[in-house]
């Protein structure tokens, strides 16, 4: 598993790259070929994916083909979960509680994923069940 937001982070961001896309593309490939190169048939990727280009763009750095997952929660639970992440940083929890409104609408609009799934009320271990069955990873 792989967190895209810790293959891009650096600080600080180029101008006009709000979120380091710049920084996440070049560490990709070498990162996943050590990967493949040991044995793993499977790749996870955790983090946002907003455009069509951008999932393009790191399928290519990647070296792999992707299939495209989004976890999607209802949305005042997912709120309810980042006040839970970021008790005591209220700034923080502001900035992601906006955020949260941005991108549902931003990935509801996008459709960059090959399937959703609604992670509202299941336990991760059923999110994660659902996730393999969808992908056909069985």
């Amino acid at each position: 598993m792989l967190d895209l937001d810790w293959l891009r982070q650096s600080w600080p961001s180029p101008p006009g790259d709000r979120f380091n896309v710049t920084m996440l593309l070049r560490n990709p490939r070498s990162i996943a070929g050590n990967y493949l190169d040991a044995g793993a048939t499977r790749l996870v990727l955790a983090g946002v994916v907003e455009q069509q280009s951008e999932r393009k763009q790191l399928a290519d750095a990647m070296g792999v083909d992707l299939t495209v997952c989004w976890l999607r929660a209802e949305l005042p639970v997912t709120q309810r979960r980042l006040t839970r992440r970021h008790d005591g940083e209220p700034e923080a929890l502001q900035w992601h509680l906006d955020r949260s409104v941005e991108l549902d609408g931003i990935l509801s609009r996008a459709v960059v994923d090959d399937f959703t799934i609604d992670s509202t009320t299941d336990f991760v271990p059923d999110v994660a069940a659902s996730v393999i069955r969808a992908a056909d990873w069985l």
